[in-house]
């Protein structure tokens, strides 16, 4: 069973991409899909608008896991391996899609593999999480850190250093601040350390990985710099919950009380006696404050996952899709206004 928030409904979107990561929303509703393990792009449409995909086309295969995808202007933006690519004016040609072309060639990869997510900031520029390549470490830059690009300049700004994995980010609509959401190390136990929600307020602060965890963790391998200065989480996430898909609601579906608030797609616990996260969560906001958390969705039946969310995107009905890399599905959050409490997979 799938668990579901008072008011709300979940429906399978689309079924078998592999396991389904970062998800982006075309100008025109397509929705794009990228797999790390099959290395494809997928283009789903629902020409129809019944909420379930009819059409479906590949995008590009055989490609350097291309989990991070972002659309801008027409344009399908992929992180690869080491470089990012684009697909121009993709919507027009989904059914023979261009070849990708190269923007960007200095993402660190070639065998140091990290968890990235990409994503337009209001700036116009690329943001870029690139993650640290290990359990705990002192990252070598740019490890560790969200940049952003300018993809017609090619000029690259650090943002945010001092991150361990961080796929879901995304920018407050009132003000513009940049928030994302942080999986704390393994291997600590089973409630430390918590993972987090982080602010930025100013380029290039420091969030504490490896040296400190949530607000008050010190890290035992590696002893904080004198003269660091970290920027502590705003929010204390459960340990292990995974946090893994960023979005501030802004759509008009959801009831008023949503708007500008926080959700979270937590991937799930793999480093623990029992299993935590596998939900979507809501994160009430007050200015520049989370104030409370509470479960929209949950995936999880006891101790037997029925997925693990990744990804959220705003659908243009202003539903909200969640990709599903555990079983390559896309399921759709949506409002329906009655008091059903539970729907079937």
């Amino acid at each position: 069973m799938i668990t579901v928030t008072k008011g709300f409904g979940v429906s399978l979107y689309a079924t078998e991409l592999g396991d389904a990561k970062q998800i982006a929303v075309g100008d025109q509703g397509t929705l794009f899909v990228g797999s790390r393990k099959s290395g494809t792009i997928t283009a789903l449409v629902d020409s129809n608008n019944d909420g379930r995909v009819d059409r479906r086309y590949l995008v590009a295969k055989d490609l350097s896991y291309p989990e991070a995808l972002a659309f801008h202007n027409g344009d399908l933006y992929a992180a690869l391996d080491d470089r990012i690519v684009v697909f121009n004016n993709i919507e027009q040609r989904l059914k023979r899609p261009s070849r990708p072309k190269e923007i960007y060639d200095r993402l660190p990869g070639k065998g140091n593999k990290s968890t990235r997510g990409i994503k337009f900031g209001p700036d116009g520029r690329l943001y870029i999480s690139i993650s640290a390549p290990c359990n705990v470490c002192e990252p070598v830059a740019p490890f560790g850190s969200i940049i952003a690009l300018d993809v017609d300049s090619g000029e690259s700004q650090q943002v945010a250093t001092g991150i361990r994995q961080v796929v879901g980010f995304d920018w407050n609509p009132v003000n513009n601040k940049l928030w994302f959401a942080d999986s704390s190390r393994d291997w600590m136990g089973d409630n430390i350390p918590p993972d987090e929600i982080n602010r930025v307020d100013a380029s290039g602060e420091h969030f504490g990985f490896p040296y400190m965890h949530g607000k008050s963790i010190k890290e035992p391998a590696y002893d904080k710099p004198k003269n660091l200065i970290i920027e502590p989480p705003v929010f204390e996430l459960p340990a292990h919950v995974a946090p893994t898909g960023l979005l501030f609601y802004d759509g008009s579906q959801f009831p008023a009380e949503y708007q500008h608030q926080m959700l979270v797609a937590e991937n799930g616990s793999w480093n623990r006696s029992s299993k935590v996260g596998y939900q979507v969560v809501l994160l009430k906001m007050e200015g520049d404050k989370v104030v409370s958390r509470s479960t929209l969705v949950s995936f999880l039946d006891g101790e037997f996952p029925v997925a693990r969310p990744y990804s959220l995107a705003l659908a243009p009905d202003g539903s909200v899709y969640i990709s599903d890399d555990l079983k390559g599905n896309i399921y759709r959050l949506f409002y329906k206004g009655n008091s059903a409490d539970e729907a079937d997979e």
